[in-house]
C-alpha cells in the first residue's frame, strides 16, 4: 500500500496501527511523500534507544523528508524526540490517527508537538478497529490500553487506560476483511483479555469471539494475541478447546515461573494457577500450542527464582516463546529494585531460549507424518499450520489459502509438508 514511509518499533500492535495511520493520511490532504513517521516502542530503555536510532537513520537516509516520531515512546517522553536535530514534529499515541496532526511546515526551528493526555481518552473510536495483512493473515486491534500497573511496565502511560471496541465495529471490521479474501484474522490489543468492561453490558472477550464465529460464519479461522491466563473465564476457556475455527495456540503472558517475582512485577497470576490453566486446556484439546512471554532477570531474582522459570517451561510445556532479558524501564517502581548483574540476566535469557528451542525441536519432530491444514503465505513457499508450526512446502502454494499438507520432514528446527491432493 502506498503513503508515507513508516518505520514501526516494536509490536504486532504497533505494526497493525501503522496500518491504520497510512490509511489515514492517504485518504486526507497531507503530502504523504514529505513524511516519514517513525512508531516508536518504549516497553525497555533499549527499545527507545533503537528508536532514537531509526530516527536518525531515517534523517540520513531521507534528508528532504520531515521525520516524525509516534507511538509509545513519544507519548511518554515528546520532548526527548523534540529535542532531536533529525526530528520534524512529535504527535502522541491517541493524536496519530488524526491526519492533520502530520502537517508540519517545512522550516521550524524546533519540532512541533502534538501530545494529548491519553490517560483522558476514554472513548473508543472506530480508527481502534484497524488491520495490518501479511497476504494470509489480517490483526484487527480490538482493545487498546492497560488498567493494570505491572512494576516493570512503563505501557499504560504511552497507551493510557483500557478501552475496547464495540463488538458490532469488530464484526463489520473482520466481515471486511474475509470480503477481501482474508482466510485468517487475529484479535490484538495491548491487554486482549480485559476486553469489554468499558462498554455498555460489560461484554468479554469469550462473548466477542462468540459474536465473530456467529456473525461471520465464513470466517475460517481465528487467533489470539498474547494473552493473560487469569482472565480467560470459562467462556471463552470453552471456544478455545471446543471450537474448531479457533486456533490451537495460546500465548500466555507468563512473565516468569516464581510466585515471588510474580508478586514483585504485580502479576496477578500464580505458578499454580498457570500450570493448571495448561494443564485444563490439553486435557480438553491435547494438539494445543503453547506460547509465553518470559522476562529473564527480574529484579531480586535468584539462581533459585530463576529455576522456577526454567521448569515453568516443562510444566507448561511451552515451545513458542519469547524471551525478555530483562531491561530497567526509567519511572517504573521496578527501576528502583535491587538489580540483577547484566552478564547473569544475558545468561539466564540464553538458558530459557535453549529449554524452549529443546522443547519445539521434540514437537516438530513428532508431528511427521501428520496432516496439518496450513495458511500459506511468504510468496508460497510457506505458511503457518493451525497450532503456529511453521511449515515449508516442497513447492509454490498459492498465497493466502489453506492447504492440508502431510509432513514429510523434520531437522527440528524446520518442518517440511507435502500437499495432499
Amino acid at each position: 500500500m502506498s503513503g508515507p514511509d513508516i518505520i514501526s518499533m516494536g509490536c504486532r500492535l504497533n505494526i497493525a496501527e501503522s496500518e491504520a495511520i497510512r490509511q489515514t493520511i492517504n485518504g486526507s490532504k497531507v503530502n504523504a511523500d514529505k513524511l516519514v513517521i517513525v512508531n516508536s516502542c518504549a516497553v525497555t530503555n533499549e527499545a527507545v534507544r533503537q528508536t532514537r536510532q531509526a530516527v536518525r537513520r531515517a534523517k540520513r537516509d531521507n534528508p528532504d523528508k520531515m521525520v516524525v516520531v509516534t507511538g509509545c515512546a513519544a507519548q511518554v517522553d515528546p520532548d526527548m524526540f523534540a529535542d532531536m536535530p533529525e526530528t520534524s514534529g512529535v504527535v502522541g499515541n491517541f493524536d496519530k490517527y488524526d491526519a492533520d496532526s502530520f502537517k508540519f511546515g517545512l522550516e521550524t526551528n524546533r519540532s512541533d508537538i502534538r501530545v494529548s493526555d491519553i490517560m483522558q481518552v476514554k472513548e473508543t473510536a472506530p480508527h481502534m478497529v484497524s488491520a495490518f495483512g501479511e497476504r494470509s493473515r489480517a490483526f484487527v486491534e480490538v482493545q487498546n490500553g492497560c488498567d493494570h500497573r505491572c512494576t516493570f511496565c512503563i505501557i499504560p502511560y504511552g497507551r493510557g487506560n483500557s478501552r475496547s471496541v464495540p463488538a458490532g465495529q469488530v464484526v463489520k471490521q473482520v466481515q471486511d476483511l474475509v470480503d477481501k479474501g482474508f482466510n485468517e484474522v487475529v484479535l490484538t490489543g495491548v491487554d486482549v483479555t480485559s476486553y469489554g468492561p468499558d462498554l455498555p453490558g460489560n461484554p468479554s472477550l469469550g462473548q466477542l469471539v462468540e459474536r465473530i464465529l456467529k456473525h461471520v460464519p465464513n470466517l475460517k479461522r481465528l487467533r489470539l494475541s498474547s494473552v493473560d491466563g487469569v482472565e480467560i473465564d470459562e467462556r471463552l476457556f470453552d471456544i478455545l478447546t471446543g471450537e474448531n475455527r479457533m486456533m490451537p495456540h495460546v500465548h500466555l503472558s507468563l512473565q516468569s515461573g516464581d510466585n515471588m517475582i510474580l508478586k514483585r512485577m504485580k502479576r496477578r497470576h500464580s505458578r499454580e494457577q498457570a500450570i493448571e490453566l495448561v494443564a485444563r486446556l490439553k486435557e480438553k484439546r491435547p494438539e494445543i500450542a503453547i506460547g509465553a512471554d518470559i522476562i529473564a532477570g527480574f529484579p531480586t531474582e535468584t539462581d533459585a527464582m530463576f529455576a522456577n522459570s526454567l521448569d515453568i517451561i516443562d510444566q507448561c510445556d511451552v515451545i513458542h516463546g519469547h524471551i525478555f532479558p530483562y531491561s530497567p524501564r526509567q519511572g517504573t517502581p521496578a527501576e528502583k529494585m535491587p538489580q540483577v548483574n547484566g552478564a547473569v540476566i544475558k545468561e539466564r535469557a540464553k538458558l530459557l531460549r535453549q529449554k524452549i528451542t529443546e522443547k519445539a525441536h521434540i514437537w516438530r519432530n513428532s508431528l511427521v507424518g501428520t496432516r496439518q491444514n496450513v495458511l500459506c503465505e511468504l510468496s508460497g513457499k510457506a505458511g503457518y499450520a493451525e497450532n503456529f508450526a511453521h511449515i515449508s512446502f516442497e513447492e509454490i502454494m498459492p498465497e493466502g489459502q489453506i492447504i492440508p499438507v502431510e509432513i514429510i520432514e523434520s531437522d527440528g528446527r524446520a518442518l517440511i509438508g507435502r500437499k495432499i491432493a
